[in-house]
């Protein structure tokens, strides 16, 4: 696991917990952690992300919905948002 991918996957995980239960993240929160303001420093980030967000989710680690209900890890598209196993699966975003 490469630096980058391990800070990003810290950062997803980190905002997770301090959301809390029943709340989601997006995932650019993770990228700007990371990658600072500018979209130049976080734009790149995104497909990395993506990547980290899937393999968590197959792990088990966490949940990624998309308006609000489960996606198939391998076949999604559009906007998604990040939030902790077990939780309310709701649209709540903070």
């Amino acid at each position: 696991m490469t630096d980058q991918t391990e800070a990003l996957e810290a950062a997803i995980l980190t905002l997770l917990a301090e959301r809390g239960p029943g709340h989601t993240i997006s995932p650019t929160e993770a990228a700007r952690a990371v990658g600072g303001a500018h979209p130049d420093g976080w734009g790149p980030l995104m497909q990395p992300i993506r990547r980290i967000a899937i393999r968590l989710m197959k792990e088990g680690k966490l949940v990624i919905t998309r308006k609000g209900r489960l996606v198939d890890p391998d076949d999604f598209r559009g906007v998604y948002r990040l939030s902790l196993p077990g939780d309310d699966q709701s649209d709540e975003t903070v």
